[in-house]
């Protein structure tokens, strides 16, 4: 049966060399500026005002993707963007994170691509207060396998991140996505990756997805979040 509960549409924007850039199938050196039926600009500020013409969201994810792949970051652009939004929480992957002095709105995403086995326990100086990506490609899992199973490093919202169907059109990952939430109900999840219609919503609402990632979509008009 599926939820009552709305699904909660949190957008993404993928940072590339300072631009908006188009994020598909993980592969990140071949990332393109964005020109969308939603915002023909790939400046960061045009692109936000974009996305809140669709609805009035109170969330976004932000991908550092030059922090993340270790070639230079986007710490003032960032900041700028914090300080202009201070009512929305931006959730914000920068790579390999220890933990700083965050703004009150910023939440930082630490993914398990960035972590090794030795890493694991950095986690627990963060005080639950991050959200955890979990993070798969065509291969399998990326980083520390004991993120995937250890509910002591996990924080209240877990993303599953399937880096292969990013902007694919495959659709979400859902035979992962279940297996999370079968065995782990009380855990919050996050879908991420491949979702390309109301319909793709409606099946992850059906195994207890309540929250997803989304960009292309968005985009393209495919997803209209009034609609939902």
């Amino acid at each position: 049966m599926t939820s009552a509960l709305p699904m909660k549409i949190i957008p993404v924007i993928d940072l590339k060399d300072g631009l908006v850039v188009h994020a598909r199938l993980g592969l990140r050196d071949q990332y393109q500026a964005i020109h969308t039926p939603l915002c023909q600009s790939a400046e960061l500020f045009q692109v936000m005002s974009a996305f809140l013409t669709l609805a009035d969201f109170d969330c976004f994810y932000i991908a550092d993707l030059n922090a993340i792949t270790g070639f230079g970051h986007h710490e003032a652009l960032i900041a700028e963007l914090l300080k202009t939004y201070p009512q929305k929480t931006f959730w914000i992957d920068s790579g390999y994170q220890t933990l700083k002095d965050y703004a009150d709105n910023h939440l930082p995403v630490l993914g398990s691509e960035c972590y090794s086995e030795d890493q694991v326990l950095e986690l627990n100086t963060f005080k639950k207060r991050f959200i955890l990506s979990l993070d798969y490609a065509a291969s399998g899992a990326l980083g520390a396998t004991s993120l995937f199973s250890d509910q002591a490093l996990w924080p209240e919202t877990i993303i599953i991140m399937t880096l292969n169907r990013v902007g694919s059109q495959q659709g979400p990952d859902l035979e992962t996505l279940t297996a999370f939430c079968k065995r782990y109900p009380e855990q919050r999840f996050v879908a991420a990756g491949g979702i390309r219609h109301n319909e793709d919503l409606q099946s992850l609402k059906l195994i207890g997805i309540q929250q997803a990632l989304l960009a292309s979509a968005l985009h393209s008009g495919d997803i209209v979040p009034l609609s939902l």
